[in-house]
């Protein structure tokens, strides 16, 4: 698909994206961004396919991409690379150095240097930047992290590095699951730009000390899970199930599958007329003014369009607000989580 608005993509353009800025990166980047997961980790994916939602979604006024090397060993990078090439407008990426001990989440056991060594951080921060056919990466962010290593020299140094070199625009962490406040002592050293944290309906936790020192700091806020890993779509139900090597088959096992069921249906109770649920979710968060943007998967182009719209419809009103607050879900990470 070429870069040009073509007839069909115009009539499933529907809405106008907002734009916010990212901390004090200084980029004015979309509300809604895209998350590239989903084209190497779930079941379904189709190369074309993506490619074919990536140019949708810049031509809807997408400019952020969120990828990592870990989804599909550089794979998201490539895709991304190829989108950023073929347009001529400014295009923001992240993505995500994978931890070196190939283990998620990141725990106090480990060591730092065996998880984010130099060398590396360095060694894939280049493959990164070469998927993704730029000389610096805009945002590069650690794929996960404990805050026990915030006073490790070599994390200051490598940062440093990073940047000075021209590696990197900015660095970012991403907080592990159900931890938000595992990464505050990290950011009050200066070195780290943005924060990318599980944020929906269900986890609201961030709000409580996360989301007031970003704000104090001028950090960019990245909220990713927007739909609770596809739950606030609203289609699942007490029979669904995901092929072996689909990540969400064991993450809606039946250790959490008939909850989250639960809960999603108390919300559909509550929805506006004419209102979705995967809209409402999307919006929720953009009420938080903490918010840079929210990161969701839009693998086909209704997807483009629903989150678009959702952008263009701004925040929800207070009385709704107030009421999706009683739906919070405070978890604590378990086996099935990671």
């Amino acid at each position: 698909m070429s870069g040009h608005n073509t007839p069909q993509i115009q009539k499933l353009i529907k809405g106008f994206m907002k734009y916010r800025k990212l901390g004090r990166t200084n980029f004015q980047i979309s509300d809604i961004g895209y998350g590239l997961w989903g084209m190497s980790g779930w079941t379904g994916s189709d190369d074309q396919q993506s490619l074919d939602s990536l140019q949708l979604s810049v031509n809807s006024g997408c400019n952020f991409f969120d990828s990592a090397w870990a989804y599909g060993n550089g794979k998201s990078d490539s895709l991304l690379g190829e989108t950023m090439a073929r347009n001529q407008k400014r295009l923001y990426a992240a993505s995500k150095i994978p931890p070196a001990n190939e283990k998620w989440p990141a725990l106090p056991k480990y060591k730092y240097h065996d998880v984010f060594s130099t060398e590396h951080v360095i060694k894939y921060a280049d493959l990164i930047r070469k998927n993704l056919r730029v000389d610096s990466i805009d945002l590069l962010q650690f794929h996960v992290w404990d805050d026990s290593w915030t006073d490790d020299t070599e994390f200051h140094s490598t940062v440093e590095k990073l940047k000075d070199g021209g590696w990197i625009r900015n660095f970012g962490l991403s907080l592990n699951r159900w931890e938000p406040e595992n990464g505050i002592k990290a950011l009050h050293t200066g070195l780290v730009d943005v924060v990318q944290v599980i944020y929906n309906i269900f986890d609201q936790a961030p709000e409580d000390e996360l989301f007031p020192l970003c704000q104090e700091l001028n950090i960019g806020v990245i909220a990713r899970v927007p739909l609770d890993e596809g739950s606030l779509g609203g289609k699942m139900t007490l029979e669904t199930r995901f092929p072996k090597g689909d990540w969400r088959s064991g993450y809606f096992g039946p250790e959490n599958l008939a909850n989250t069921v639960k809960r999603v249906d108390k919300l559909k109770k509550i929805l506006p007329t004419g209102m979705s649920l995967p809209e409402m979710s999307l919006r929720f968060i953009l009420s938080h003014p903490a918010v840079s943007t929210t990161i969701v998967g839009m693998r086909t182009p209704e997807h483009v369009h629903q989150n678009v719209a959702a952008s263009d419809a701004g925040p929800l009103d207070s009385a709704l607000l107030s009421e999706l607050k009683n739906h919070r879900w405070d978890r604590k990470p378990t086996r099935w989580s990671d």
